[in-house]
């Protein structure tokens, strides 16, 4: 199965995906203007301005729903993982897929606002409706949807769900162990995996609103937390952070495990976390109730900085400043760098726990198994979200009733299995969730922006409505030539009757 597993990523994960991840960054960053910067303060507005309806959430509920998709397991356990597999340098290509990335999620965010649905009385969109509708491909928005349901319902909630088991066993131990077809199980993962089992059930059986209203509370706090104690150790040892910093830079281009291993590991990580590029995002961007699409891609934007920019770098320097690592290229035996003991497992949160544990001495490990159980179960949310608006994407054309109820039923069972599973098979399959959804978004939202540039068309007609100082944002797609934003159509037509009977007027003559 490992073996499977791990033939399947080296296809996907070729370098061909590496760089097709950072070129398509550089490419909207170029032709966007630098949007991540020149947008900031705007982005910053936004995020505190933006009301829920009855029909759509806010732009902040919407920036968590994503964040708790973005910050997880990759924000902890990959970080480490990064560091542990291509030395301290994939830390720098991290941060530089993060800044480039921050565009590709304007993009792709503001391209599921704009091709959004309203269904059932709540707002739908990601990338299955924007590639059927600006691209004309169904068969290739069914290919995402498919795929998306896939990941998203089985493969990436394994991973969420592995780290949560793994940083138990570390505070509790195995607890004994209990016999099982997948062998012996320790005790702790399984109690871990009942509980976790039991909770979700729960909240996703109670519908989107109750997964927004769960998410908006805890994955703050969390990362707020999180945040805290790592500045506190940062702030400990600030005389050795310059020569840190500088390790990370110099790293990232003399690496010590190769320059293959550093870019590859830094760009598969960053990917993994803050999921620019992925098609993750823009399902909660298309849910949010927002006077201009282009307003929302910018949040989205912005909730790229947060992950990496914040998150993962206060992992990434708690780790490094502590030493708390090992670094060993993936398929060799021999260590490159050896801090810690032979048998800490790379792929995990161990890292980071004797990280915060070697300052705070027995409660870095009980602390980042807490932050880790709230930051990979409110991912794990995420991803149902995700998965059911593509469920709800299918049940357009092939009504199946049962359908949001199996993949309930069938993401349990994987988030139960991820959490007993080895951290191997665990994060092979998750990085083959990551790498599919990734190859099939990227290339759509290039192809989109060369058939109609919608996003870009919202860009400057939002600027222009800025320089304007308009007290209210609208939307018109017939006004900037983008079709099949049906939505917006309606809504304009709604909202601007008279402008309205001057356009068919045009139109007419």
């Amino acid at each position: 199965m490992q073996e499977l597993v791990n033939s399947i990523n080296s296809v996907i994960w070729s370098p061909a995906l590496i760089y097709l991840c950072l070129g398509t960054g550089l490419f909207f960053t170029i032709l966007t203007r630098f949007v991540q910067l020149r947008h900031f303060r705007e982005m910053f507005r936004l995020l505190l301005s933006g009301k829920s309806s009855d029909k759509g959430i806010s732009s902040f509920q919407a920036l968590a729903v994503s964040l708790s998709g973005r910050v997880g397991t990759g924000n902890i356990a990959g970080v480490a993982a990064a560091i542990g597999f291509g030395g301290p340098g994939a830390v720098f290509w991290m941060w530089i897929v993060a800044f480039f990335g921050a565009a590709t999620a304007y993009i792709e965010s503001t391209n599921a606002q704009i091709y959004k649905e309203e269904e059932d009385g709540v707002y739908r969109g990601g990338p299955a409706y924007y590639i059927e509708k600006a691209m004309g491909q169904k068969w290739y928005a069914w290919i995402f949807a498919i795929s998306t349901i896939i990941a998203c319902g089985v493969l990436l909630p394994v991973v969420q769900s592995n780290g949560i088991g793994d940083a138990l066993v570390n505070v509790f131990g195995n607890g004994g162990t209990v016999p099982s077809f997948l062998g012996d199980l320790p005790l702790t993962k399984v109690y871990a995996a009942t509980l976790i089992v039991l909770i979700l059930g729960f909240i996703i059986f109670g519908g989107v609103k109750r997964i927004a209203n769960f998410t908006q509370i805890v994955v703050p706090f969390m990362a707020l937390a999180y945040i805290i104690i790592a500045c506190v150790i940062i702030a400990l040892h600030l005389d050795i952070l310059p020569a840190i910093f500088m390790s990370i830079i110099t790293d990232a281009f003399t690496p010590m495990a190769g320059f293959g291993a550093a870019i590859g590991w830094g760009v598969k990580r960053g990917v993994y976390s803050n999921e620019a590029g992925q098609g993750t995002g823009p399902h909660a961007a298309a849910a949010a109730e927002v006077e201009h699409p282009a307003q929302q891609g910018l949040v989205q934007a912005f909730s790229v900085y947060i992950d990496t920019l914040f998150v993962c770098s206060a992992t990434a320097f708690m780790i490094l400043i502590t030493k708390s690592y090992n670094v060993m290229p993936e398929g060799s035996s021999v260590f490159l760098v050896q801090n810690l003991a032979a048998d800490v497992v790379i792929s995990g949160p161990a890292f980071t726990q004797i990280a915060v544990d070697s300052v705070l001495t027995g409660f870095g490990k009980p602390f980042i198994a807490i932050a880790l159980f709230f930051f990979a179960f409110t991912t794990v949310l995420a991803y149902y979200f995700i998965a059911e608006n593509n469920v709800s994407y299918i049940n357009r054309t092939i009504k199946v009733p049962a359908l949001r109820f199996v993949l309930k039923l069938v993401m349990m069972a994987a988030v139960f299995y991820g959490t007993v599973a080895q951290p191997s098979a665990a994060w092979g399959m998750g990085d083959i969730g990551v790498g599919l959804m990734a190859w099939l978004n990227i290339i759509g939202i290039i192809i989109i922006f060369f058939m109609a540039k919608p996003a870009i068309k919202a860009l400057k007609d939002y600027e222009a409505q800025q320089k304007a100082g308009v007290t209210k944002f609208t939307f018109d797609p017939k006004k900037l030539g983008i079709e099949n934003a049906d939505f917006w159509e309606e809504r304009f037509a709604k909202e601007n009757p008279e402008a309205n009977k001057e356009t068919n007027k045009d139109t007419a003559g």
